[in-house]
């Protein structure tokens, strides 16, 4: 084998060590990446293509297309080109509809995207879904959460790996800072395309990017990226204490269990503090992990009915799939084989 070019090999380096840290892979995991086909996303591509054998993995190149852009569509032929080239199967998901007048096109594009991913590792039976978050990504967001006054649980960042063990998101270059991620695609010769939406600065990220974080850095005179990531991976396990502390619900006890079942499986209970600070996506992903776990049907329209449940008023009741009935108590929100009052 050649040898590699120092700016390869210290990406690679760095992501082995990432991935091994927090456990993202086991062998034999088939690995959904997705590539927007920027620098960051090729560079995970190509970093998780060249480590393939070394972790034991299998890979399937993902493109969300938002259509947000005129050009939008050879951003998707750049990143199927690329999936050929590393002979990869590819699958293309474009969105369905548009962000609503007035709200964050960020959160929409968000969303939909991740959405449509976990969609596409349900198809081809991924375990995780791979993300190209970079320590600059890290950074960004800590002092974006900062501004923003979002607390506690907003400092604790982009985490490395999230999700039940069916199609967990991992992020393999989160301890890769961007300027090695430019470093790593000229020295492979490869040519990401570029997204000019990433200079608007009206954007509240693109702003930190462009000129806070700079700015700080001139008036400072010291590098905070670093710093900023390191507070993250600080509070985390301090936050996530807090969120997984058993808490007293319907009088019970300290240390009840926040999920449960009945004995002969009659019915299912979720305490609804288990959804607490998680997106609606986060908490789709764990209501059909919960589901699994539970052995009851998987289904798209269970996972909405119950999340709806959970954010609506106790009382409310909603059939689900599979002859099952849902219905919302105050702290919990359980699922019986026949309905609730018998």
């Amino acid at each position: 084998m050649p040898r590699r070019p120092p700016a390869v090999a210290r990406v690679l380096e760095r992501v082995t060590k990432t991935a091994r840290e927090h456990e993202m892979f086991a062998p034999g995991d088939l690995v959904l990446v997705s590539c927007s086909g920027g620098p960051d996303s090729v560079c995970l591509l190509y970093s998780l293509w060249h480590l393939r054998r070394l972790l034991k993995i299998r890979l399937v190149v993902f493109h969300f297309d938002h259509k947000l852009r005129p050009d939008a569509a050879k951003d998707a032929l750049y990143v199927r080109r690329l999936a050929e080239r590393l002979k990869l199967p590819f699958h293309l998901r474009e969105a369905d509809d548009a962000p609503l007048k007035g709200g964050s096109v960020e959160a929409w594009a968000r969303e939909a995207r991740q959405a449509a991913a976990w969609d596409v590792a349900e198809d081809v039976g991924a375990v995780a879904m791979a993300e190209g978050h970079t320590l600059d990504d890290q950074a960004e967001t800590v002092l974006m959460a900062a501004i923003k006054g979002s607390g506690v649980f907003g400092l604790m960042g982009i985490w490395p790996t999230q999700g039940p063990d069916l199609a967990r998101r991992v992020q393999p270059l989160i301890d890769v800072t961007r300027e090695d991620v430019e470093a790593f695609c000229r020295a492979l010769g490869l040519r990401p395309r570029t997204d000019p939406t990433n200079a608007d600065t009206n954007f509240l990220r693109n702003a930190i990017r462009a000129t806070a974080i700079p700015a700080i850095e001139r008036a400072t005179r010291r590098e905070i990226r670093r710093p900023l990531a390191r507070l993250a991976d600080e509070i985390r396990p301090i936050a996530l204490e807090q969120l997984t502390k058993p808490r007293s619900l319907s009088g019970e006890a300290p240390g009840e269990r926040l999920e449960a079942r009945g004995r002969r499986g009659e019915w299912f209970s979720m305490s609804l503090g288990i959804l607490d600070h998680r997106s609606a996506l986060d908490s789709k992903v764990f209501i059909r992990g919960w589901l699994k776990r539970m052995r009851l049907p998987v289904s798209r329209e269970a996972i909405d009915a119950i999340l709806d449940l959970a954010n609506g008023r106790p009382g409310r009741s909603r059939d689900l799939p599979g002859g099952l009935k849902a219905i919302r108590e105050k702290e919990y929100v359980r699922v019986s084989r026949s309905s609730p009052e018998s």
